[in-house]
């Protein structure tokens, strides 16, 4: 029974952990919590501009969950819920990563890149072609240059 409990806590903490961060990154405003210049911070906790999360500990902050805010840079798996830096896509999903809360490839938009659902599209570029296949089956438009 104990393992049971303490696997629901860990998922109840997951999931209140990135209803935070996308209620942060969605308002702009912070649950509680000191504003961060990168590294680790715990939930709720603003994401300064250019910066994206990268990894999460369930256990961090007295077990409220802790993630990790690091530079945007090309090529860099984040986790759901982390603000896309403007002039970067999603390209690719893998629901397992960033401990399981799921995380998203951040690549710079360039003429041909696949891009996923939710993904922004910047200016400049457009959607074309669909392939159910892309974004490890979530589907995914070809975005070319206009």
């Amino acid at each position: 029974m104990t393992r049971i409990l303490r696997q629901l806590t860990t998922r109840l903490g997951r999931a209140a952990a990135t209803v935070a961060v996308l209620a942060a990154a969605l308002t702009g405003t912070a649950a509680g919590t000191a504003s961060a210049t990168g590294g680790w911070s715990c939930s709720g906790a603003p994401v300064p501009a250019g910066y994206v999360i990268t990894m999460y500990n369930a256990g961090g902050c007295n077990n409220h969950g802790s993630w990790y805010q690091q530079p945007a840079q090309d090529r860099l798996w984040t986790c759901s819920g982390s603000p896309i830096v403007s002039g970067y896509v999603l390209t690719d999903y893998n629901p397992q990563g960033c401990s399981g809360v799921g995380a998203w490839f951040h690549q710079l938009v360039r003429n041909g890149i696949w891009t996923c659902p939710y993904s922004p599209i910047p200016a400049g570029y457009r959607s074309t072609t669909y392939d159910a296949r892309g974004c490890s089956g979530l589907g995914a438009w070809l975005t070319v240059k206009v």
